[in-house]
């Protein structure tokens, strides 16, 4: 018994050791110095209870042991991660992970914030079955130009409203900036669908636009500030299904315009209710415990865990953000500490990840589907949409299920190897002669393979991997940064493709960290290890 309780303590004495200032080891000291006086000063004679018989040394020694056990436990509960994170970032945090039933739960509030992921994906689709009837309606049906002007604006003014979203979401709080980001989207949407000309038309889309981009920004980050680490990735590529069923919904949403012409004004109206509901529904959803934290809001910070987690998770999760907090004293990163030698590696790999998820090609394959598919025999617009926005869906499910047992890195590879193999395919099913008869079969499966392989990682995986990756003092502005990235004959078109996702093959393979069940402390760690 002696043995093992003296290995027990050398066992941790040699841990703490190398970690004497945590507050949960300085914690095991004061026991521990506590349980030293307890053996060796016992009714006023010192030592008397390491002489006073085998009876009550045993006793003395087995509550020794169990009090070092319990501390070992206490250690082992509350691990601390003493991370230096992005050049000097020091957080000391266990992760976020509440394992055991709880009173509390995230998945409501995680619907709440993907209104604003339909919406992204609704505005972006709605444009497309309306342009037409709406141009003949505001009088641009010959004006080739005026309509480019409708379709961007609405991209342009998204780059914008992604760059500023970072910063509403660190000075107004993530449930605050939904609200506020609320109204430009329902007054863009009332606009568009009751512009009688083009520049009401313009200026709707440009507020439109704004809209989504913001939230381009804050939905990412809000779902993966307040999710548990086990499902942080199931969570966070929900984000892109719900973009994906917000460009089905405006497929849908266009069907009458053949019986009604009219009814375009409809589509864009129809964007008011989701912007509404986002608006109420932030009103009853938490704040991220984590800007709460970083704000001093500890009263607020410990009603947030409490609605997420349950009231029994309170002390656990405080006793993590303390920890985590003990170490990082700095202020709050400005957009030109962004490009400063200490983060710019880290933020030049989240700009990367959307570099190569845009340039890869998705756009010019969705843009070129139509033309595929008739070529194929598939004459119907409608059916083919259809069919890749199916397929989008179907991958994006299959990565929720995959993005916290496979990782985020292995997702990421396996997808652009896939779409870089569709772009081959493509390619030569316009070039080989031998392939000719079979070119419209051919260039089909390429595309809808090429569609799947995004939706499986190249989709999903960089908006949840950004606010993974940053520190916690850069994350909203950095996410918002890299976002910007997201904004911006067919044989040579899809070899050019297929380079460049080879090459984020490579990048992927040698830059970006696994982060599935690590903590973003962890995580950050494992970019900007101690030198």
């Amino acid at each position: 018994m002696q043995a093992s309780t003296h290995l027990i303590k050398g066992n941790l004495e040699v841990k703490i050791s190398k970690r004497r200032d945590l507050p949960c080891f300085r914690e095991f000291k004061e026991r521990k110095s506590t349980l030293t006086r307890n053996l060796c000063i016992r009714r006023g004679s010192i030592c008397s209870g390491l002489t006073s018989g085998a009876v009550s040394m045993g006793a003395e020694l087995a509550r020794a042991r169990d009090n070092v056990e319990t501390v070992a436990r206490s250690l082992i509960k509350f691990r601390s991660v003493k991370a230096q994170a992005s050049g000097g970032d020091v957080e000391d945090l266990a992760p976020i992970n509440p394992h055991e039933t709880s009173t509390g739960t995230v998945l409501p509030f995680v619907g709440v914030a993907c209104l604003g992921a339909i919406l992204f994906g609704y505005h972006l689709g709605v444009v497309n079955g309306a342009l037409d009837y709406l141009s003949k309606d505001l009088g641009i049906a010959q004006n080739a130009v005026m309509q480019g002007w409708v379709v961007s604006t609405l991209l342009a003014a998204a780059a914008v409203g992604s760059f500023t979203g970072g910063a509403l979401a660190d000075k107004f709080g993530r449930t605050r900036t939904f609200q506020l980001d609320a109204i430009p989207l329902i007054i863009g949407a009332v606009l568009t669908a009751i512009a009688q000309n083009v520049q009401t038309m313009i200026i709707g889309r440009l507020l439109a636009g704004i809209g989504i981009g913001i939230t381009s920004a804050i939905v990412p980050l809000y779902i993966s500030e307040i999710s548990p680490t086990d499902i942080r990735g199931a969570l966070g590529s929900v984000n892109q299904l719900f973009i994906c069923i917000g460009i089905l919904a405006a497929l849908v949403a266009g069907l009458p315009l053949s019986r009604s012409p009219v009814w375009w004004r409809g589509m864009f109206g129809l964007a008011v209710i989701p912007s509404i509901l986002l608006a109420l529904g932030m009103t009853y959803s938490p704040e991220s415990p984590r800007w709460l934290f970083q704000q001093g809001k500890i009263s607020e910070a410990e009603k947030s865990i409490g609605t997420l987690y349950g009231k029994e998770r309170v002390p656990e999760v405080m006793y993590e953000l303390r920890t985590a907090g003990q170490g990082s004293t700095e202020p709050e990163a400005g957009w030109i500490d962004l490009f400063s030698k200490r983060y710019w590696k880290v933020v030049s790999v989240g700009a990367a990840l959307f570099f190569f998820q845009q340039f890869a090609g998705i756009n010019a394959v969705v843009y070129y589907s139509t033309a595929v598919f008739r070529g194929a025999g598939i004459a119907s617009d409608v059916a083919a949409s259809a069919l890749v926005g199916a397929s989008n869906v179907f991958g994006t499910v299959i990565a929720s299920s995959l993005m916290d047992r496979q990782g985020r890195k292995s997702l990421l590879i396996t997808s652009f190897s896939g779409m870089g193999a569709s772009m081959l395919l493509l390619s030569l099913s316009f070039t080989w002669k031998v392939l000719a008869p079979y070119s419209g079969i051919l260039a089909v499966v390429g595309t809808v393979l090429y569609v799947l392989s995004f939706s499986l990682g190249a989709g999903p995986v960089p908006a949840l991997l950004l606010p993974e990756i940053f520190a916690s003092r850069i994350r909203a502005k950095a996410v918002a940064l890299s976002l910007c990235m997201h904004w911006f004959g067919i044989s040579v078109v899809y070899l050019v493709f297929a380079a460049v996702c080879l090459l984020a093959v490579l990048f992927m393979a040698g830059n970006v960290v696994e982060t599935k069940g690590r903590s973003l402390e962890e995580i950050e760690l494992a970019l900007n290890p101690t030198t």
